[in-house]
């Protein structure tokens, strides 16, 4: 039986990222199965065809840092105008009040939030199970919404009565966090190209594991073949909290605890300093660039454009929606590219490298050499904008206008060639119905 056949035809920018990073004006994007199987100008096709006059197509964009869960924690007051550690004690006691539903439900809405920003490949960190919840909750939700998606068994193991930030009931034995690390990778990690569920072991930060837990989880996921992922660095804070308890800077820390290397990367990173950043290039570590959030939390900026100058992989992270508190993947490339010309000037980065940072820098982080561009063989994970409405009329460049004006939502999306949104449109669920019950939940938490 022949493969099934989508042909996106005559954009007025096709954004390939291949290797000479091609633009091809009213190109087209031949989808055969799950894959790319032509990008170029006057193909055909004698299956479906989406009309893309007035549309840039990108590569799917990549999300690599998200608390999906956090969904449900929106703008709470208390936590609106604190720093991170005061934030996360409002938080905390709000958080473990979950179990399954919570988990579910917020992770569909976070997935088609993401979705609806042109995002095809998501990771997440979850790193609290109360009241029964599990890192299968999260899988569920993706495999429902059609991301592809690469979820991290987190923990946190030092409650506040050992010196550690979390309350004691939201943290776990150690052993048993490695058992179940054990448990979701046999049960859900696929390492094949093509996979739609990868799965990574991401202890949740330095102030909230012990050191045994933080090497454990780096030899298991050696021998299990998976990726790594914490926090690091992420505001002042975190410095003198690693300085304090552990005499060193957290590159440093990091790097004797086994967690640099091509397999592993870090969320935010906004306190790196010059030998962490030679530390990180060298090493092949990634990092999680998360800017709004940053910006939310009063962290700083990040010194990607250093980073990226020494080939550090960078990618983009939305974070955790309770401190962004939005999921929008494309508004996030985009204040990538603001913060950097703050820091640095109006030369620091342009659109098309903030396009490339979202799109194949993003699956670079997460070892996703199938993914990240629109070339021939890579998965046909692709994202069309309408750039011919209010918000870019009268612009000169149609893909320099996707950052500088908008729009902010896609209009089509595809995951491994099957269509996930269409003319700006959930395909896989029902969107109003969940976003109906995540509101009743959160009602429930907040009565």
């Amino acid at each position: 039986m022949p493969e099934t056949e989508i042909l996106i035809r005559g954009a007025a920018a096709v954004v390939t990222m291949d290797g000479a990073r091609h633009e091809i004006a009213g190109g087209d994007v031949l989808i055969r199965g799950g894959v790319v199987a032509a990008v170029g100008q006057g193909l055909s096709t004698t299956g479906e065809v989406v009309e893309a006059r007035g549309c840039v197509v990108t590569p799917g964009l990549v999300n690599t840092h998200h608390h999906l869960y956090q969904t449900l924690t929106r703008a709470v007051p208390g936590g609106q105008d604190a720093l991170l550690f005061g934030w996360l004690k409002t938080l905390y006691p709000i958080w473990g009040r979950f179990g399954p539903e919570e988990m579910f439900v917020s992770a569909q809405v976070g997935l088609a939030e993401l979705a609806l920003s042109g995002c095809t490949l998501t990771s997440d960190h979850l790193y609290l199970f109360p009241n029964g919840a599990r890192l299968d909750d999260t899988i569920a939700a993706a495999g429902e919404v059609g991301l592809r998606f690469h979820p991290t068994r987190g923990a946190m193991s030092i409650g506040e009565s050992d010196g550690g930030l979390p309350p004691d009931a939201l943290v776990e034995e150690e052993r048993a966090i490695l058992e179940d690390c054990i448990r979701v990778v046999d049960a859900f990690h696929d390492p094949r190209e093509g996979a739609m569920v990868r799965v990574g072991l991401a202890p949740c930060s330095p102030f909230s594991v012990s050191r045994d837990l933080m090497r454990d989880a780096a030899v298991l996921a050696r021998d299990k073949g998976v990726m790594l992922h914490t926090h690091l660095a992420e505001n002042d804070e975190d410095i003198a909290y690693s300085l304090a308890q552990f005499g060193c800077r957290p590159g440093q820390y990091a790097e004797e605890l086994g967690w640099t290397g091509d397999d592993v990367w870090h969320a935010h990173c906004v306190k790196l300093d010059g030998s962490e950043i030679e530390l990180f290039a060298r090493s092949g570590t990634g990092v999680a660039h998360c800017p709004c959030s940053n910006c939310r939390l009063g962290s700083g900026i990040a010194p990607v454009r250093a980073m990226r100058d020494r080939r550090v992989k960078v990618g983009l992270g939305v974070d955790g929606s309770a401190s962004n508190d939005a999921g929008n993947l494309v508004a996030e490339a985009r204040q990538a590219m603001l913060l950097q010309r703050v820091a640095r000037g109006g030369d620091a980065m342009g659109v098309r490298e903030a396009l490339e940072i979202a799109t194949l820098g993003g699956a670079r982080v997460l070892g996703r050499g199938d993914c990240g561009s629109l070339e021939a063989g890579k998965r046909a994970d692709v994202a069309v904008w309408d750039v011919s409405g209010v918000e870019s009329a009268g612009s000169w460049d149609p893909v320099g206008a996707l950052l500088l004006c908008g729009p902010t939502r896609v209009t089509h999306l595809f995951v491994e060639g099957k269509q996930v949104v269409r003319d700006g449109q959930m395909v896989t669920i029902d969107l109003p119905r969940v976003v109906e019950r995540q509101n009743r939940l959160a009602a429930r938490l907040m009565g």
